[in-house]
């Protein structure tokens, strides 16, 4: 709902909203929120809401806790598994110190400034997400098995997919909340689901995958499940990724092979970012997990595929990433991955047309690997000039503290 700071009071008072949830995420990109009541709504929206960042992953210690939280009117939506009486409503926010300066771990504006430098030097760039997930039985005491909630195969139906009415629950829930899911089906692995998106700008295609993440889970716990978008649920099973599409305007050959050659080029300083747990690097590598640095078209086993164009405009496709990634922090790199490509006129290595999964030794030893665990990932992004060029100086830190 794109509205002004009026047309959303008089939403709120029009529709018989009675709380606002302020929603933003840490520097991981795990979402919190704070609730007001309504008719704190003009107050926040004029001087914000305070909050103790003290208790936020990576946002500082008791020696500067405060930060304030401003509402952004254009990113309102209701919250439809909230009663109908006394609504509840949901908007993002950017937060700033209280002298007004902004905060510099608030991933969302980073990924604001990254649109904002792209579109300076004529170019925008639009994302469209697929995120997997698994569905676990919960325990009698409520608590996350590891039974899945079916045995089901790739694109399987009723009854062995359990998970069909689940899927459809959480599309029509997203697009009560202005979210245009584009298809669904079941995965490879047991129990776990796709669901995917229309093409966005970066700032809304990131917004819908943080809100995404919070409507499955909980239309699953509202159904008795429990969703998990970890790498890898399942260590003998496929993974849970994040394969973000990515289209380039103006929408030509030299801009689009720019854009693949710049993302190939960096994805190794990236990789901490777009895979920031121990258990991502247990993904890389096998069933559709790419290992190697790579490209070509439709080709499943690529780094950066291209997908046969069916209709709208040519996308590459990085498969690498995960859901546990920051999708801010990962749309911003890959924007700035891409400008410089194609500012720089980086030529595009050519396809790698073989199977890596399949492929012999002799036939990889020419391709650059990805990082093989989070150790190596955080040392190359600690020595990266890129990601120190485009990320804060306490966001590198946070990502790569862990380095010995």
């Amino acid at each position: 709902m794109k509205c002004s700071e009026n047309e959303v009071l008089q939403y709120v008072a029009e529709e018989d909203v009675k709380f606002v949830r302020l929603a933003f995420c840490d520097v991981f990109g795990r979402q919190k929120n704070i609730s007001v009541l309504a008719e704190e709504l003009p107050r926040a929206f004029r001087y914000g809401v305070a909050f103790d960042a003290s208790a936020i992953a990576g946002f500082g210690d008791e020696s500067r806790s405060d930060l304030i939280l401003h509402p952004e009117p254009e990113t309102l939506t209701p919250l439809p598994w909230r009663p109908e009486h006394g609504r509840v409503v949901r908007m993002f926010c950017s937060i700033t110190y209280p002298d007004g300066t902004p905060f510099e771990c608030d991933t969302r504006s980073i990924l604001k400034k990254a649109v904002a430098d792209a579109k300076a030097a004529g170019y925008e760039f639009s994302f469209g997400a697929e995120q997997e997930f698994y569905l676990f039985e919960l325990d009698e005491n409520g608590q996350p098995t590891n039974r899945p909630y079916d045995h089901a195969g790739y694109m399987d139906i009723a009854p062995e997919d359990r998970g069909e009415n689940i899927r459809r629950e959480i599309c029509l829930t997203l697009e009560q909340m202005g979210v245009r899911p584009e298809s669904s089906h079941h995965e490879e692995g047991p129990g776990q689901n796709e669901i995917d998106f229309r093409y966005s700008d970066a700032l809304t295609a990131a917004d819908q995958s943080m809100t995404f993440q919070t409507v499955v889970r909980t239309i699953a716990a509202r159904n008795g499940l429990y969703a998990d978008f970890s790498p890898k649920p399942i260590p003998e099973m496929p993974g849970n990724g994040f394969h973000i599409n990515m289209s380039v305007t103006p929408e030509n050959d030299a801009a689009f092979d720019g854009m693949i050659a710049g993302i190939l080029t960096r994805v190794e300083e990236l990789t901490a970012f777009l895979n920031p747990t121990e258990d991502s690097y247990r993904r890389l590598g096998q069933r559709k997990a790419p290992g190697y640095i790579s490209w070509s078209k439709e080709n499943r086993s690529q780094l950066v595929r291209v997908p046969a164009v069916t209709g709208g405009s040519r996308r590459a496709e990085l498969r690498s990433a995960d859901p546990s990634s920051n999708p801010y922090l990962a749309f911003a790199l890959l924007i700035y991955a891409a400008l410089e490509g194609i500012t720089s006129n980086t030529k595009l290595p050519e396809a790698a047309n073989i199977n890596f999964f399949r492929a012999e030794e002799e036939e990889l030893a020419g391709f650059r690997k990805l990082p093989g665990c989070i150790a190596d990932a955080r040392a190359i992004a600690e020595a990266s000039a890129f990601v120190k060029a485009h990320l804060p100086e306490s966001v590198v830190r946070i990502y790569c503290d862990s380095i010995e």
